[in-house]
């Protein structure tokens, strides 16, 4: 984990940092804090692996005004996953099917809901439960 307190950048670069920092790292994002003097500030935090670090962190340097950053390790629990595709009433859906114990959990991928949506003028809500409730009829859970 990376993280640097950030308190004199816009908000336009620190979307364009973020961007950036997706491309090298696992995950990226920001906290609201407060700084000395009481001045509001972002702290930006990026799981990335240890080989990415050197990346990050000249992402990080290059692109904000910040001098220094924290690095530590973290652990994770990771779920085993798969990325399935099926042929939904709405066009073509792809699901992230999550396996915890017995139990399976199905999450549609966001930009396959948000053109179903578009395409079929209803609400990314109600493509989402549709694609669910239709994976889980096909596939018999």
């Amino acid at each position: 984990m990376i993280e640097t307190n950030i308190d004199d950048t816009t908000g336009e670069v620190l979307g364009f940092v973020m961007e950036k920092l997706l491309k090298v790292s696992l995950d990226v994002y920001y906290t609201s804090i407060f700084m000395k003097k009481n001045r509001p500030a972002y702290k930006l935090s990026v799981l990335c692996k240890k080989e990415n670090e050197k990346e990050v962190a000249d992402i990080i340097f290059k692109h904000t005004t910040s001098i220094g950053i924290r690095k530590y390790d973290v652990d994770r629990i990771i779920l085993e996953r798969e990325i399935v595709e099926f042929d939904s009433s709405l066009g073509k859906a792809k699901v992230k099917c999550v396996k915890n114990n017995d139990e399976i959990y199905v999450y549609p991928e966001y930009e396959v809901v948000k053109e179903l949506a578009n395409k079929n003028d209803i609400s990314i809500t109600d493509v989402y439960f549709k694609i669910v409730s239709e994976y889980k009829l096909n596939f018999n859970m």
